[in-house]
């Protein structure tokens, strides 16, 4: 009973031992969310989503009176001092309320609230853009370590090679060629080993940046390759297409230029305005009317500006403009036919991924039989240690295109969302 107590507590703490050298561990999700709330580019998407709101914010209180006010002190000389007060000062307060412009407050307002809606799509975009590349740097990590774990085994093969072959040899039974070819490439393989465990390190590194804990590779990622892969039928392409954020934030932008039309030919119609003023002025004997050294006064004025001939300058650039919101519709079309080739690419892809993992393991299943043959006979003295390294490399290939393919998938997976619009 005692010695059973032993074995479980030292099993703990090997345990303990074990995922303290590994880290922290991190599910896929867990990676998603750190990379939502650490990811430099979707902060500064945010920033410019907070910058637009600014301006609408300034936008929506154009309309809205303005006041300032102004303070003067002058000193008079002779024959002007003779006239009024050698020293004098006033200070005014001034509002001035727009009454029409042509509608460039109304639609400079809508197309301010228009390039907040643009910002938060682009930071929609930045967000998918960086959630497709943790993903592909996630399953990229999973893959390094999968390689680890094949370069391990494929190791420990050869090392039980090289241990048969030199009891052969001492016996006499091959040459030392034989020997030294299964050396050659077994420090071959104990070299790609020390290459994969830093590739390990420089995937986790890719990663950990991307995650916001730069320089951090104390972290293990939990998820496996795994064995489900499935078939995705035909999806409704025009659906997905007005749904996707490009074809939203372009549509956004056509609707922010032809208000830009609009406050150009703005400048063609007459504008209105309201001023009004109060001032008071202090010098000796300032007030004309009375003698007193103090003296307040207003003033109110209406204003209509009219414009009558510019050389064409506003139309030109109201023409200008249609150009340029012609521009952004062929954009929007070009967009949408490259978004359908992009969804075409990821479903034809995705499918393509699953064909290429179940051959893969189709020929993994013969490449692990033909080695067990292999090795049948070569226990049985039939052929020699070179037809068993090659059977071992034809398993180890077989197996690395099943991990690769399995890592296509992952990859290709959310390629698929992404084309769908549903990575978020």
């Amino acid at each position: 009973m005692k010695l059973k107590i032993v074995l479980v507590t030292a099993l703990a703490l090997a345990t303990q031992w074990i995922c303290a050298q590994e880290g922290k561990m991190l599910t896929l999700e867990q990676c998603r969310t750190m990379a939502l709330e650490n990811n430099k580019k979707i902060k500064a998407a945010q920033y410019e989503v907070d910058a637009s709101k600014q301006a609408a914010k300034a936008a929506n209180v154009s309309i809205l009176p303005s006041f300032s006010s102004s303070l003067m002190g002058v000193h008079l000389g002779k024959p002007l001092s003779n006239l009024l007060p050698a020293q004098l000062g006033s200070g005014s307060i001034d509002v001035t309320q727009p009454v029409y412009v042509g509608g460039k407050i109304y639609n400079g307002r809508k197309a301010a609230a228009k390039a907040v809606e643009i910002y938060e799509g682009q930071k929609q975009l930045t967000v998918t853009e960086v959630l497709i590349s943790v993903e592909k740097a996630y399953w990229q990590v999973v893959q390094v370590k999968e390689k680890i774990r094949l370069t391990e085994k494929y190791r420990d093969m050869l090392q039980s090679l090289h241990e048969d072959l030199k009891n052969s040899y001492n016996a006499g039974l091959i040459y030392k060629n034989d020997l030294l070819k299964v050396g050659v490439n077994l420090n071959e393989t104990n070299f790609n080993l020390v290459k994969a465990n830093d590739g390990l390190t420089l995937a986790k590194l890719n990663l950990a940046q991307m995650l916001g804990m730069v320089n951090n590779v104390d972290f293990a990622v939990s998820d496996t390759i795994g064995d489900s892969y499935e078939m995705v039928s035909r999806p409704d392409q025009a659906n997905l297409i007005d749904n996707r954020t490009e074809v939203k934030v372009l549509n956004k932008a056509i609707e922010v230029q032809k208000l830009q039309t609009k406050i150009i030919k703005a400048d063609l119609l007459p504008t209105v305005a309201l001023t009004a003023s109060g001032m008071t002025s202090l010098g000796k004997k300032i007030n004309m009317t009375n003698g007193k050294d103090q003296m307040y006064t207003y003033y109110a004025m209406a204003s209509v500006k009219i414009p009558l001939f510019d050389w064409g300058k506003t139309s030109k650039k109201a023409r200008e403009q249609n150009f340029k919101v012609k521009e952004q519709q062929v954009q929007l079309e070009e967009t949408k036919e490259l978004l359908n080739l992009e969804i075409q690419n990821a479903y034809m892809s995705l499918n393509q991924s699953v064909k290429k993992v179940e051959l893969s393991k189709l020929s993994l299943q013969q490449a692990d039989e033909n080695l067990r043959l292999v090795n049948d006979r070569f226990k049985a003295g039939t052929i020699v240690g070179k037809d068993v390294q090659e059977a071992q490399a034809i398993w180890q290939q077989a197996y690395s295109n099943l991990i690769d393919a399995k890592i296509e998938y992952r990859i290709n997976q959310a390629a698929y969302k992404k084309a769908k619009g549903e990575l978020r």
